[in-house]
């Protein structure tokens, strides 16, 4: 049986190397300093006439302007970077604090600033001959990608005067609208009807519920959500009416012809290659619901209920506690390089890990870059395998971070669809290594571990991606009601989930819940691109790792100089055709295969 997170000491993350603390001298210092950089990055810009103007003669006095602005602006985006990751550090882990919550907003409130001064760098670059600009200036040719990007953005922008009014109202819009989720979602307060007795806990909790290997603790927690959930769900549907019917509005008056084209050139990736990958995707359900049905009949169902979904399989003898979980991921980044496994290795002795779940903290795990080559990794502990695939997976994104801290923050720019690149190649070292030690009667529990997160990846995340897509289509109507909601929400999962889940048991409310809907629009689908992509390029390393290793960490470095085809060719793979991502997604059939023969015997 896995250890619980209350039975082994979890480490919070140490901020202290930064500053002391939100009242620390120090941390107001650069607080008022970054204030003054971004008036001072504006009064550069009024100076030197940065915003949008007739053509502009590429000479002497223009690149002179442009590298100015250009070096002042990565010398900002570097300050803003620490000092944002900062005060996310005590909103990520107690959201009722309250004098964090004040100091990212007063951030906030600047960084809508700093984003009006981009939009107007843009549409400069978009005014003049950046071909030419990038022949006669060095540090131009060193951002080129970026400058070709901008220049394309330019013919998606609105005025000057309207796009400053957009991004001044988004505080108060979009931005305070996801607010609102992501703070009453973290502090709700569920009452859990246990077979032992009631129980109160947070909703980040009851989730993790869906874990236990009690049947009847599973279907209470499930029940109990739901209820939660429909009494919460009128602010949360206006909410997500809001944030998209915005949406809508912005595209529109940008000339993006849909709702899915600016996040396609937001990640660097073209229409082709979505629709290979999502070709190759639905191709695989079939073998995604045979997992399913494997699954159910070994917990002796007919069917598998939402509820059963997370449900622990097999016999997990092993006790993952925090020593034994970072050991084990020092050793096996090791096998890729002891590159990997030194910065995993400074990651646990510098304490950039906050492990403990506990009330006000976010749910889930993330890896956010904090300084340099240093970076800070959230997760929830539970002391199951899967922690520690989620710990190396976060892990990974911190050496995408190094491998990247020599790029200035123009260049490293990396779109989500790459930036699963380092962590899922890190995450599948894990599951190969547990599948190659564990005992015969445990692989079973470890392939069960690994393709739940894989069928969360392909399967569910496909289901996010038809809901969101028809919810930007019926918000272009009208706002869309709770029930509106629950329909799409059951419509996208019986297209993906299909016989696999029992029609009666599932999830109208993973609306609500997924803070991905939330924030930057269709966030979910690189992950889908991240998990094949990463796979893909395991399959490389396992074909020839010296080679791979020659170009892996170069490739991590480039993630935000190229686009997604051009980088992918690099090693000889082509992401728009959907050959290839079938052959990523063997490598989870194979799995599946494995798991049915072990399911049956």
């Amino acid at each position: 049986m896995a250890v619980t997170a209350k039975s082994v000491d979890l480490p919070h993350w140490d901020m202290s190397v930064v500053f002391q603390g939100l009242d620390a001298p120090e941390f107001d210092l650069e607080f008022t300093g970054v204030v003054e950089a971004i008036g001072g990055l504006k009064k550069l810009f009024d100076d030197q006439g940065i915003r949008k103007s007739d053509h502009l003669e590429v000479n002497d006095a223009l690149v002179s302007s442009f590298e100015t602005v250009l070096r002042t602006l990565n010398e900002l985006l570097e300050r803003t970077k620490t000092l944002g990751a900062f005060i996310s550090s005590f909103v990520s882990t107690d959201s009722r604090n309250d004098v964090a919550q004040a100091k990212m907003s007063e951030l906030q409130v600047e960084m809508v600033e700093l984003s009006k001064l981009a939009t107007r760098l843009n549409a400069w670059i978009g005014s003049l001959d950046v071909e030419k600009l990038i022949e006669v200036s060095a540090p131009a040719r060193e951002h080129a990608y970026a400058l070709r990007k901008a220049h394309r953005q330019a013919s998606h922008l609105m005025s000057e005067e309207e796009e400053d009014l957009a991004a001044s109202l988004n505080l108060t819009g979009g931005q305070a609208w996801g607010k609102l989720h992501r703070n009453l979602t973290s502090q709700l307060s569920v009452v859990v009807e246990k077979p032992d007795g009631t129980e109160e806990l947070p909703m980040s909790a009851v989730r993790g519920l869906a874990h236990d290997a009690d049947p009847a603790v599973r279907k209470a927690a499930y029940e109990a959500e739901l209820a939660k959930w429909e009494e919460s769900a009128v602010p949360l549907a206006a909410s997500l009416n809001s944030i998209k019917g915005e949406r809508n509005i912005l595209n529109a008056r940008r000339g993006w012809k849909d709702s899915l084209e600016p996040a396609l050139f937001a990640n660097n990736v073209d229409r082709q290659t979505l629709d290979a990958m999502q070709k190759a995707v639905v191709d695989s359900f079939p073998h995604f619901r045979r997992y399913l049905k494997a699954k159910a009949k070994l917990l002796g169902k007919e069917s598998l209920p939402f509820f059963d979904l997370f449900a622990p399989v097999g016999e997990e003898t092993d006790e993952w506690d925090w020593t034994r979980a970072t050991q084990f991921v020092v050793e096996q980044f090791g096998t890729y390089s002891s590159g990997l496994a030194a910065m995993a290795d400074r990651s646990f002795k510098e304490r950039w890990v906050d492990a403990e779940p506990r009330a006000g903290k976010s749910d889930g795990a993330f890896c956010m870059g904090l300084r340099k080559d240093e970076s800070r990794v959230l997760t929830n502990f539970t002391g199951s395998f899967n922690s520690v695939q989620t710990l190396a997976h976060e892990l990974g994104h911190a050496y995408h971070n190094v491998n990247l801290a020599s790029r200035t923050p123009v260049q490293r720019d990396t779109p989500m669809a790459l930036a699963e690149t380092a962590s899922i190649f890190c995450q599948t070292i894990i599951v190969q290594a547990g599948l190659a030690s564990a005992p015969e009667g445990e692989k079973i529990a470890i392939l069960e571990n690994d393709l739940q997160s894989n069928f969360q990846v392909v399967v569910d995340i496909h289901s996010r991606f038809l809901f969101e897509k028809s919810v930007f289509e019926g918000r272009a109507r009208r706002e869309l009601s709770v029930e509106e909601l629950n329909h799409l929400m059951l419509d996208a999962q019986e297209q993906t989930y299909g016989d696999g889940l029992d029609p009666k048991l599932r999830h109208p409310y993973m609306w609500a819940v997924k803070p991905h809907y939330y924030g930057a629009s269709y966030y979910n689908w690189p992950y889908t691109f991240g998990l094949l992509f990463g796979l893909g390029l395991y399959s490389q390393y396992e074909a020839d790792a010296e080679k791979f290793r020659a170009g892996y960490d170069d490739l991590l470095a480039s993630t935000g100089q190229d686009d997604a085809a051009t980088l992918a060719s690099r090693f000889g793979i082509d992401v728009r055709s959907s050959d290839f991502w079938r052959s990523s997604l063997d490598v989870i059939v194979r799995r599946i295969d494995e798991f049915e023969r072990l399911a049956a015997g």
